[in-house]
């Protein structure tokens, strides 16, 4: 089944909200075996909105739109929906008492526009939400073309696809046979070298199928298996993620959608270890990636951002005669700030990135993207030298990735 989402809203158009909504119903659709081949933004405009239904009905089965479902003169989806498929809009008894004791047990008086939430096209699908005051709703189309459309806010979207649409959508296309993906993640080897160390595999694939990308400092490959039921699918993606791992099983670090500071912090917490950072180039973005996981004060202590030559010898202990000789970006500084930053902290790791991210600043001895990268624990300390032709931001995170990729190697002999 071919797949189109429609997301509605100004604010996307403008850039002032990131559609995180797309990425989190692509993944899943195209994980279940559903194809989206496209994807339409609009602002809230009801002519647009209308072509834009228009077009997808044409070369889409599914249609999917996300937004347009509030209280407001400015939340029109389900009206064009209706006035598209030429069905009037009636009110939901369920969905109408819902948001009666909705507003009741907070102790407001529902308005009449919110009653307008209420509504829906005439034989419609209702999909709870329980996360919000808009309903998603399902519409079947005369040539049986499904169209569902869900609330905005990304949290509602997700909740209400996850938990309602996705069980609905499995449940009508049973038929259609059941395609299911096994994400496998690495670090350490780039595209190309795993695309060599698994060509005979690749070569001999049929069904089911691999494929290799890369994304943010790391590769993905991705075995899709399409079966009858979801039960074989995940058999037949085991079975050649078992070869894969034979192959390159030391590589592999997390499933689907574990990251790669995820990981880190779930083997920090299984040996009951702490890390700390003392970042240069990176600006404290190696940090901001591990605390980006709930829970992460458990393992990580602290960091600094040693962006000058003063704070790496002052706050670290780096020696100036380390700095005057070898300069900041070198094997030599990157230990020192490793083996500091663990003292001052008192971690069992000590993790340190320095380098040149440009675009200026470079030499022919030391170009931009040359990064050191330090990890200190007790077995001693260990520096990873990095070159990574980039942009700039590139250059940063594909050093913090290198970074908590070499705390996972260390943490593994702790």
């Amino acid at each position: 089944m071919n797949v189109e989402v429609i997301n509605t809203g100004t604010e996307l158009l403008l850039g002032d909200i990131v559609n995180t909504s797309f990425q989190y119903l692509s993944r899943t659709l195209n994980d279940a075996g559903f194809n989206v081949l496209y994807q339409t933004t609009i602002g809230d405009n009801g002519d647009r909105l209308l072509e834009a239904l228009s077009i997808a009905l044409e070369r889409a089965d599914i249609i999917i739109t996300t937004g347009g479902l509030g209280p407001t003169r400015g939340d029109i989806t389900k009206e064009m929906v209706a006035r598209k498929l030429h069905l009037p809009l009636v009110p939901s008894a369920f969905w109408l008492d819902k948001l009666t004791r909705y507003f009741a047990a907070r102790h407001v008086v529902m308005t009449e526009n919110n009653k307008k939430q209420a509504m829906i096209p005439e034989g419609a699908v209702v999909f709870n939400n329980d996360v919000g005051t808009a309903p998603g709703v399902g519409v079947w189309t005369p040539d049986h073309k499904l169209i569902v459309m869900l609330p905005g806010p990304p949290a509602e979207t997700t909740h209400v696809f996850s938990r309602q649409v996705m069980p609905y959508l499995r449940k009508s296309y049973a038929a259609q046979g059941i395609i299911h993906s096994r994400v496998l993640h690495l670090r350490g080897l780039t595209e190309s070298m795993v695309a060599e160390k698994l060509d005979a595999i690749i070569m001999a694939q049929t069904n089911p199928t691999i494929a290799l990308y890369a994304r943010k400092g790391e590769i993905i490959i991705r075995i899709t298996a399409k079966s009858d039921t979801l039960e074989k699918a995940e058999a037949m993606n085991r079975d050649v993620e078992e070869k894969i791992r034979a192959i390159l099983g030391s590589y592999i670090y997390g499933v689907d959608y574990e990251t790669l500071p995820e990981a880190l912090g779930k083997r920090l917490k299984e040996k009951n270890l702490t890390i700390a950072f003392a970042e240069s180039c990176t600006g404290g973005l190696a940090s901001s990636l591990v605390t980006d996981i709930p829970g992460s004060s458990e393992y990580l202590m602290g960091s600094v951002v040693s962006y000058t030559n003063d704070v790496k010898h002052r706050l670290l202990g780096v020696k100036q005669e380390t700095l005057d000789t070898y300069t900041a970006v070198s094997e030599q500084t990157a230990r020192e700030m490793a083996q500091g930053i663990r003292e001052k902290i008192g971690t069992d790791l000590g993790i340190s990135i320095t380098g040149i991210a440009g675009p200026g600043g470079g030499t022919p001895t030391q170009p931009v993207g040359l990064v050191y990268i330090g990890a200190a624990d007790k077995n001693g300390t260990k520096v990873l030298e990095c070159r990574v032709k980039a942009a700039r931001t590139t250059i940063k995170l594909r050093a913090a990735m290198n970074a908590l990729s070499l705390a996972m190697d260390r943490v593994k002999e702790l």
